[in-house]
C-alpha cells in the first residue's frame, strides 16, 4: 500500500496541473461566451428562450459523450485546415476537453444571470433610469451589482461541475485527475481510484469556497475577502502551472486503451524507448476509437493495437480468416488506407472470448460456443461496454444462435468477479487475462472461428513510419512474448503490482 500512495503522490503535479488548466481555461471560455448571450437575450424574448433550450440540451448529454464527440469533430476539422491552409492542430485531449466543458458550464452560468437581473425590483431600475442613466449604465451599475449573488452561483455551480467532468476527459487523451481513476478501476488499485475522487472533490470544493469568499467581499465591500479569494484561486492556477514551465515534455507520444494489459504494454514500449535514450510521454486511456484515429492523424507515434479489432471494426470483414492471411491484409490496409507502419507481432494473442468458470461449464457440459447455445435461454452473459456494440459479438450471436436471458454491462474488472460468483453464467474474457486462471475460468472454443485472430501488433503513426530511431528501439519487442508470459504479467496486476512493474517484469523476459 505504501508503495502504491508513494506512485499516486509522484502523479500528483501533472495530474492535478493539467486537471487545473483544462477546468480553468474550459470555465473562463464558458463564462466568456455565456454572460454577454445572457445579458444580449435581456429584451430578446426569443433568443431568451433559445439559449436557455440550447444550453439545457447540452446539460442532458452525459459528460463523457459530449467529450468523446468532440474528438472526430475536430479531428474532421484539423484534416480540413491541414488540406485548405496547410496548418493543422492536434485535436486529442486539450481542445476537445476545453470546448466540451465550456459548452457543459454554460447553463448554470445563463440561467443565473438571466434570473438575477430579471428578478431585480423593477421600482429599482426605473429609478436609475428617472435619474438620467441610461439602459446600459442601469445594467452595468445597478442591476448587475444586485444580481451578483445569483450569477456567482450559477458561476460557483459551473465550476464545480466543470471541475467534477474534467476527471472524464481522460479517454479523449487530456491528462486529469481522471488518470487516477480510470487507471486505478483498470489495474484494480482502488488507491488510485481514492486518490483521483478525493483531489477532485477537495479541489471543486477548494474553488467553490473561493469564489464564495470572492463573492461575499465584493457585496461586503470588504477588501480583504476579495483579496485572500484572488490569491487563493491564483495560487492554485499557479501551483497548476509549475510542473507545465519546469520542463518540456518532448518526444514520442505513446498510446494505451483503458485496460490492464494496455497499460503494461504501453510501460514496456516507454522503457525500452528510454533504454535507447529516447524520450516518451504516455497517453494512457484513450477509447478504441479515438485511438486509433489518433494514431492516423499522428497526434500519438505508437501504440499496441490487435489485429482482430482492426479486421472486424476498421476493416469491417467477416467470416473466418486464418491468421497469417488476417495479419498480411492488415499491414496492407494500415500501409494503403492510412500510411501506418505495422511492425509486427509481439508474439501473442488477445482475443475476445466467451467464458465461464469450469464448475459451471462442466455442470452444463459445456466446452464450446455450439454447446452454449442449447443453454444460453437460461442464462446470463456481461460484457465490457463495448463488446455488445461490437461486430465479434454479432459474428459470435449469429453464428452460433446465441440468445441469452439477460445481458449486462460492466467494467471489465467487475466482470471476472461476478461470473466466479455466480452472478453471471458467463462473461466475454480476454484470453490473455491472468484473470482467467485466478478465477479458475473455462474460455469455450469456436469451433467456426467466428472470432478473428486478435495478435497483438506493434503500430507506427504515419509521420513516424520512417523514423529509424523509433523503428529500430521498437523492432526487438516483435515476436517475444507468448500467451503464458502476458497472462502473468496480467496477473501480476491483480496481485497488486503497478503496471510499471509488471512491465519492468515483462521487460527482463524479453531480453532473455
Amino acid at each position: 500500500m505504501i508503495a502504491r500512495i508513494a506512485d499516486a503522490l509522484a502523479r500528483l503535479p501533472d495530474y492535478f496541473g493539467n486537471h487545473v488548466l483544462v477546468s480553468v481555461t474550459a470555465l473562463a471560455l464558458g463564462l466568456a461566451i455565456s454572460l454577454p448571450l445572457a445579458l444580449a437575450s435581456l429584451q430578446r424574448p426569443a433568443l431568451r428562450a433559445a439559449l436557455l433550450a440550447a444550453t439545457n440540451i447540452v446539460q442532458t448529454v452525459p459528460g463523457l459523450a459530449l467529450l468523446a464527440l468532440f474528438y472526430p469533430l475536430l479531428l474532421g476539422l484539423a484534416a480540413l485546415s491541414e488540406r485548405l491552409l496547410g496548418v493543422g492542430f492536434s485535436a486529442l485531449g486539450f481542445l476537445p476537453a476545453v470546448l466540451a466543458l465550456a459548452l457543459y458550464s454554460m447553463l448554470p452560468v445563463v440561467r443565473n444571470t438571466i434570473t438575477g437581473i430579471m428578478t431585480v425590483d423593477p421600482a429599482v431600475t426605473r429609478a436609475a433610469l428617472g435619474v438620467g442613466m441610461t439602459r446600459r449604465q442601469s445594467l452595468i451599475m445597478v442591476e448587475l451589482p444586485l444580481a451578483l449573488p445569483v450569477i456567482m452561483a450559477g458561476v460557483r455551480t459551473a465550476a464545480v461541475w466543470v471541475i467534477g467532468t474534467a476527471t472524464l476527459s481522460t479517454p479523449i487523451g487530456q491528462t486529469s485527475l481522471g488518470n487516477y481513476i480510470f487507471a486505478g478501476l483498470q489495474t484494480q488499485n482502488w488507491i488510485f481510484v481514492l486518490f483521483g475522487c478525493v483531489a477532485a472533490a477537495v479541489l471543486a470544493l477548494a474553488v467553490d469556497q473561493l469564489l464564495a469568499l470572492i463573492e461575499r467581499g465584493y457585496t461586503a465591500r470588504s477588501r480583504p475577502r476579495l483579496v485572500i479569494g484572488a490569491a487563493g484561486l491564483g495560487l492554485i492556477v499557479l501551483l497548476a502551472l509549475i510542473p507545465n514551465l519546469s520542463g518540456s515534455r518532448g518526444g514520442y507520444v505513446l498510446g494505451a486503451k483503458p485496460f490492464a494489459e494496455q497499460y503494461i504494454l504501453a510501460a514496456l514500449v516507454e522503457d525500452r524507448l528510454r533504454a535507447e535514450g529516447l524520450a516518451a510521454t504516455r497517453r494512457d486511456g484513450l477509447g478504441s476509437a479515438v485511438i486509433f484515429d489518433a494514431l492516423a492523424a499522428g497526434d500519438i507515434d505508437a501504440y499496441v493495437e490487435y489485429s482482430g479489432t482492426l479486421w472486424a471494426n476498421q476493416m469491417r470483414r467477416t467470416g473466418a480468416a486464418p491468421r497469417d492471411q488476417v495479419l498480411a491484409e492488415v499491414g496492407q490496409w494500415l500501409k494503403e488506407r492510412h500510411g501506418i507502419l505495422m511492425l509486427g507481432g509481439l508474439g501473442f494473442e488477445n482475443a475476445y472470448a466467451l467464458a465461464m468458470t469450469r464448475k459451471r461449464a462442466g455442470e452444463l457440459g459445456v466446452g464450446s460456443l455450439g454447446d452454449l447455445a442449447r443453454h444460453a435461454p437460461t442464462l446470463s452473459v456481461a460484457g465490457d461496454y463495448e463488446f455488445f456494440g461490437r461486430p465479434e459479438w454479432k459474428a459470435i450471436r449469429d453464428t452460433y444462435g446465441l440468445a441469452f436471458r439477460q445481458q449486462r454491462q460492466m467494467q471489465a474488472e467487475f466482470m471476472y468477479p461476478a461470473v466466479a460468483a455466480g452472478e453471471v453464467d458467463a462473461i466475454s474474457a480476454y484470453t490473455s487475462d491472468g484473470r482467467i486462471a485466478q478465477f479458475d475460468l473455462q474460455v469455450l472454443d469456436d469451433p467456426h472461428h467466428a472470432i478473428p485472430p486478435y495478435d497483438a501488433i506493434l503500430l507506427v503513426s504515419p509521420k513516424r513510419a520512417d523514423d529509424r530511431a523509433l523503428i529500430d528501439a521498437l523492432r526487438p519487442l516483435v515476436d517475444t512474448i507468448d500467451v503464458a508470459t502476458m497472462r502473468e504479467a496480467n496477473r501480476r496486476i491483480s496481485e497488486g503490482a503497478s503496471p510499471q512493474a509488471a512491465a519492468r517484469w515483462l521487460s527482463e523476459r524479453t531480453r532473455r
